[in-house]
């Protein structure tokens, strides 16, 4: 029997390789259908994989409140009379009324009155010149509570966190990034340095692990750029830089610091006009994902009242956008497939129509066989082979194409790419369905014919 079988496979073979050029082009529909399944599961996969990435770098369940600028506050909608009157109506009801900024009094009260609430960090951040040993480079300088390292999952190389003498007193300590500790203390330990922030010496306490995080994350998360900033207590950024909150000569001048010495100091890394904001944003975690909900709308009320009314902040919730957009990009990528699906359909019927016109080419062939004693069963095995043969000799290709295909995409564009085995598994066995199940009709009216006829046929 197992002689049998060879023998049936060894014509199938023979007579795909005596029409070497038509089998290839029947196999072209399997070839680029599976290379563009395999390819677009790939573009998908590398999606979900920078979406989850991000989630982490914008760490789990965080609610994000940051002061609206002056061009925020006084912007007016073009929707309509209906959207100028809203607006109007928001200004005379602001109007009169003082806000004192986001604060740190605004940390303070969340964290202590909404209980859904788990960790809540507070930060200020400045553009500085770093300075040491002659070496002068351009990087952010943050100050942060203890919080700030465990919302955003932040381990220390080495070293060791704030104390609480650290963060009450403003020391004038920090923890630095592993590209500071790499352009300033490239061969020797960094902790128990001193390095100059501005016209600031800080001693360094600690160093952060080196987390990976793109370009595009800091530029559409705002998130910061972990690796390359300096991190010292909140309360020493307030009181050894700038606390914007405080009133001074040169801020009733409305010269911003213009030739005093906080304009050497430090700039404002969040560019906004309105500069009475003493921090400038407050990260909230909350308990569980569930909560977020009822809690923006809770703090939205909360900050409403502390700002005298005033809608002078906003409220983003980094994950939900991030849902979102993987949402989006889960249809994208679901309509991409089902579109790169139907080039396995569309190859599959091309097999069909080759396989049928083989048949009527090869009666008198069919005719012969049946004659010397060849079963029906033989016959059906004989062409099926063939068609199975063709979309599995596709679906290698197609695979081949596909794993280059992705490559090319993530070196040209920079678009992640991940193959996984079982957009392999399935391109490869949908493939070998195809074959089988649009051979078998072919293979079912060769067997059909009658020997007398086929050997009369011309």
């Amino acid at each position: 029997m197992l002689e049998r079988y060879k023998y049936i496979f060894n014509i199938a073979l023979e007579a795909v390789f005596l029409n070497k050029f038509r089998s290839v082009l029947t196999s072209l529909g399997i070839i680029f259908g599976v290379a563009a399944v395999i390819t677009m599961m790939a573009i998908g996969n590398g999606a979900k994989k920078v979406i989850l990435d991000q989630m982490k770098l914008v760490g789990v369940n965080n609610i994000l409140i940051a002061p609206k600028s002056d061009k925020q506050n006084n912007s007016t909608t073009k929707s309509g009379d209906q959207g100028t009157q809203s607006n109007d109506q928001k200004e005379e009801k602001n109007k009169g009324k003082f806000s004192p900024g986001l604060s740190l009094k605004d940390a303070e009260a969340i964290k202590t009155i909404i209980p859904t609430v788990s960790r809540v960090s507070p930060e200020v951040i400045y553009e500085t010149d770093i300075v040491k040993d002659g070496i002068k480079k351009n990087a952010k300088t943050a100050g942060v509570t203890p919080e700030f390292f465990h919302v955003f999952a932040l381990e220390l190389q080495e070293g060791q966190m704030f104390n609480d003498e650290q963060l009450k007193e403003g020391k004038p300590v920090c923890i630095i990034g592993p590209v500071i500790k790499s352009k300033f203390f490239p061969a020797e330990n960094a902790v128990g340095k001193d390095i100059k922030c501005g016209p600031i010496w800080l001693r360094v306490i600690g160093v952060l692990k080196k987390r990976e995080i793109s370009q595009s994350s800091i530029d559409n998360l705002g998130v910061s750029d972990y690796n390359n900033t300096i991190y010292a207590p909140i309360q020493t950024m307030l009181r050894r830089f700038k606390d914007r909150s405080l009133i001074t000569e040169a801020s009733l001048r409305g010269n911003q610091g213009q030739g005093d010495e906080d304009s050497y100091m430090a700039t404002p890394a969040i560019e906004t006009e309105n500069t009475r904001d003493q921090i400038d944003k407050i990260v909230v975690q909350v308990k569980e994902s569930t909560q977020i909900g009822p809690t923006v709308e809770v703090l939205k009320k909360m900050m409403l009242r502390r700002h005298a009314g005033v809608d002078d902040f906003e409220i983003i919730v980094p994950e939900l956008l991030l849902k979102q957009e993987q949402r989006a990009k889960d249809v994208f990528n679901i309509v991409l497939g089902a579109i790169a699906s139907i080039s396995l359909l569309v190859g599959g019927i091309g097999i069909m129509n080759i396989m049928l016109a083989s048949v009527m080419e090869r009666i008198k062939e069919i005719g012969i066989r049946q004659a010397i004693g060849a079963t029906k069963r033989d016959i059906v095995l004989q062409f099926l082979m063939e068609a199975t043969l063709l979309s599995l000799s596709g679906g290698l290709i197609g695979i081949i194409l596909g794993l280059a295909l992705s490559k090319i995409i993530m070196e040209l564009t920079d678009i992640l790419t991940i193959v996984s085995p079982l957009s392999v598994i399935i391109s490869f066995g949908v493939s070998a369905s195809v074959g089988i199940i649009f051979g078998y009709m072919p293979s079912q009216r060769a067997a059909r014919q009658d020997p007398v006829e086929s050997l009369r046929h011309e």
